[in-house]
């Protein structure tokens, strides 16, 4: 039987376990990247491990996310960055250089290697053929420091593209598709995987687009052949030695098939307040737009922001409409100035961001209040605009063109100037890396600064034959890492600083959450399904361990996030039976006995004592998890192990 480019890639990385669906796995990583909203954390936990140099090929450290700098806040965890990449063999992207994911894919990706990224949307390296997972950021610690990474073994789901997108119809179209069918929870422990004759139709930044907002079905990652496409954009930025020919096996087998006829597509938006929400854009048209955002990790590329100039080219922005543009990469920004697009943009009346993530993650650019915008972005979860009565549309760039014009939703197919999409490729594009810092040959001289926001991460315990902790909190399905640890213009500065962010720990949810924490020192959580999806952010899980909470109960996990409670000594159990969640009240008196042979069994039975009844909880996870967890977390146990 033949294999999977996902088989192929795993077999060649593969140092922990064989094959085999649901099984835990471990594979060596090629390379790492961090960005400053998780980075911080990142290289405190790296240096915690003691090891001099970082045993990847090439590891980076991108400056994207905290980029304004109101106080001294931001710019001490940049410098406390750079100066720890340039003492461990880190590669340092400077602020404005861009995102780090299409800095990456531009500079970095390469065909068959693994990457592991303390970000979410590290997938987007599936767009040149790289099997790129996102993870906490002990995680890519670990793999900086020379670890495997350990995953199950993931489902393959193939997705066959079929004939070729209609012009206006966009490869951000495709993926709002695969969302509309799966949803946000039809991709944990899954790979997807794109394969067919419309394959051939699409360009790397396109794959890209839709290997990035995978991210969104929950999935391990998405990956798309490396082929002539693929080759052809790594000889545009002068990489073509690291092209590999990359592609399944005919007779390959998968464990799900999904079809999508590009022919039959139509211009979509995923509504508030949800990337699964979506609808096609002729059912929203004449809806009234105050926003709009071209931008993020998802669609910055030159091809992006090219479409956009020419369809605004000439024309004026509404004048209801804020319409703001992020290029992804100074590459992009500095191609858009000098063959005249910038200038278009300009005039049409758009502002100009930095090349960063800025509105993506709610630092700078809110909406008005009760405000509609429309975004080329990732993710639309209530209040991640910053402005939290703000309905959020996600767009492809050709819609979001189209309707900064118009002022209303607006259909681009119907709407786009003729040759307005005819955009020619350059076949060299501009390549200047002047603002990557290269980490230093001789280490012993670097000094490491730490800034005073800058705060020791959590420590954790060894975990207790006991547990006897009240509910400080009960939430409801799909609650996101926003959610658990809201990120924002005021917050994220102080992302070094666990302390002062396990105030506003859940407040979406509960303004009293942390308070109640404190005073009870510390509890458990109780969770509906895919508790924790979204970012990879930590914090989420390193806030809640400084309240002291012991335990997560909740009906599913989202994959990033069960991995990170489990990394920081936080038990992570599983309902057997979902309809307990409902009989569970906020501040009940839950007990464990027996907790260290429980673990060990695999099964957990809480005794609510307020209400004399018992809850049969599953501990679904690895054995190797179980080691972790009975160390108190991920770092204790890689202290014992070496």
């Amino acid at each position: 039987m033949g294999y999977t480019i996902t088989e192929k890639i795993i077999k060649n990385h593969l140092a922990v376990g064989e094959m085999v669906r649901g099984e835990e796995i471990a594979i060596k990583i090629d390379q790492t990247l961090t960005q400053d909203s998780t980075g911080t954390m990142a290289y405190l936990q790296f240096e915690a491990m003691e090891v001099p140099r970082v045993k990847t090929n090439r590891s980076v450290a991108y400056i994207d996310h905290n980029m304004l700098q109101t106080g001294p806040e931001n710019m001490d965890d940049h410098i406390y960055i750079q100066t720890v990449a340039k003492k461990h063999g880190i590669y340092y992207s400077k602020p404005g250089n861009g995102i780090c994911h299409q800095v990456n894919i531009e500079r970095f990706g390469v065909p068959g290697q693994t990457l592991l990224g303390s970000d979410s949307h590290t997938p987007t390296g599936g767009g040149v053929g790289m099997l790129a997972i996102g993870a906490g950021g002990l995680d890519v610690a670990v793999a900086m420091a020379g670890g495997p990474y350990y995953i199950t073994m993931p489902e393959i789901v193939k997705v066959e593209l079929k004939g070729k997108l209609n012009p206006g119809v966009a490869s951000k179209d495709i993926i709002l598709e695969v969302l509309k069918r799966c949803t946000v929870k039809g991709g944990i422990n899954r790979v997807f995987e794109y394969v067919g004759e419309g394959v051939k139709s699409l360009t790397v930044p396109e794959r890209a687009t839709i290997t990035n907002m995978g991210a969104e079905l929950g999935a391990t990652t998405s990956v798309f052949p490396s082929d002539d496409i693929t080759m052809q954009f790594l000889k545009s930025q002068g990489r073509e030695k690291d092209f590999v020919e990359l592609k399944a096996d005919p007779d390959a087998k998968y464990d799900l098939e999904i079809v999508v006829d590009l022919n039959e597509l139509q211009a979509m938006a995923a509504c508030p307040h949800s990337p699964d929400n979506v609808k096609f854009i002729s059912e929203l048209e004449g809806t009234k737009v105050n926003q709009v955002a071209i931008g993020s990790c998802t669609n910055s590329s030159y091809l992006d922001l090219m479409k956009a100039a020419n369809i605004l080219e000439g024309k004026t922005v509404s004048e209801n409409v804020s319409l703001v543009i992020a290029p992804g990469s100074k590459q992009v920004l500095n191609m858009l100035a000098e063959n005249g697009a910038l200038a278009k943009l300009i005039d049409s009346g758009a502002r100009i961001l930095e090349c960063g993530c800025g509105p993506c993650i709610g630092m700078g650019q809110s909406p008005n209040t009760k405000g509609v915008s429309l975004r080329t972005f990732n993710r639309n979860f209530k209040g991640r605009s910053g402005t939290v009565d703000a309905d959020v549309y996600i767009v492809s760039p050709e819609t979001a063109a189209v309707s900064a014009i118009t002022g209303v939703i607006t259909d681009p197919v119907k709407n786009i100037p003729v040759g307005a999409l005819d955009i020619e490729i350059p076949e060299l594009f501009k390549v200047n890396d002047n603002m990557i810092v290269e980490p230093a040959e001789d280490n012993n001289d670097v000094q490491v600064v730490k800034g005073p926001n800058i705060k020791p991460f959590p420590k954790t315990s060894v975990l207790e034959d006991k547990i006897d902790k009240k509910v400080l909190i009960i939430v409801e399905d799909n609650i996101t890492t926003d959610h658990i640890m809201p990120s924002n213009a005021k917050l994220l500065p102080y992302r070094s600083n666990i302390p002062y962010l396990s105030d506003y720990c859940l407040t979406p949810c509960d303004s009293e959450f942390p308070e109640r924490a404190k005073e009870n020192s510390g509890g458990i959580i109780v969770a509906g399904h895919n508790y924790g999806q979204g970012s990879s952010r930590e914090h989420a899980a390193l806030a809640p361990l400084y309240l002291g909470i012991k335990a997560v109960v909740a009906k599913s996990f989202a994959r990033i996030h069960k991995n990170n409670l489990i990394n920081n000594g936080i038990l992570p159990l599983v309902f057997v039976d979902e309809s307990d969640y409902d009989k569970i009240s906020l501040m009940d008196e839950m007990v464990m006995e027996n907790v260290l042979d429980s673990v060990g069994k695999k099964e957990m039975t809480i005794v609510d004592k307020t209400k004399d009844i018992q809850i049969k909880t599953k501990v679904d996870i690895t054995d190797r998890q179980i080691d972790i967890i009975k160390k108190g977390g991920l770092i204790n146990y890689m202290k014992e192990i070496n």
